[in-house]
């Protein structure tokens, strides 16, 4: 069976830090932009999509810097792959972006940017940072 490749994208973001954390590390916060509807039950995050459901379990977390998701099977079960979300602020401009790591098969990477483009568009919306 195929490996599924780790892949990497950046993107300005014209936000406090705070606020995009809030969008990135909480239920409310990624049901905005991330998926139709998001749950979550202590460290576990169920994703709606088209009314299928994805569950995933925040491993790690720091405020207003970086939070990554692994997902697991029906049993809670952690899966090989993740998902993490950094914030990333330049000391001397202030700029800020998110920078998005995810997974997927080697001729999937180029849809799998294209829908995060697509996600990360409707975030800055949200925001106001468009």
């Amino acid at each position: 069976m195929a490996e599924k490749v780790k892949f990497e994208m950046e993107f300005p973001m014209n936000v406090s830090t705070p606020l995009l954390y809030q969008y990135i590390s909480t239920s409310s916060g990624l049901a905005e932009w991330f998926a139709e509807n998001v749950i979550s039950r202590g460290e576990f995050f169920t994703f709606v999509w088209n009314g299928e459901q994805e569950k995933a379990r925040m491993i790690a977390k720091k405020s207003s810097e970086r939070v990554k998701f692994r997902w697991v099977d029906e049993n809670n079960q952690d899966l090989e792959y993740y998902f993490e979300f950094r914030i990333q602020e330049d000391e001397i401009t202030k700029d800020v972006s998110l920078v998005v790591i995810d997974f997927a098969y080697e001729d999937e990477i180029e849809e799998a940017k294209q829908l995060w483009e697509s996600q990360i568009s409707e975030l800055k919306m949200v925001l106001g940072s468009a």
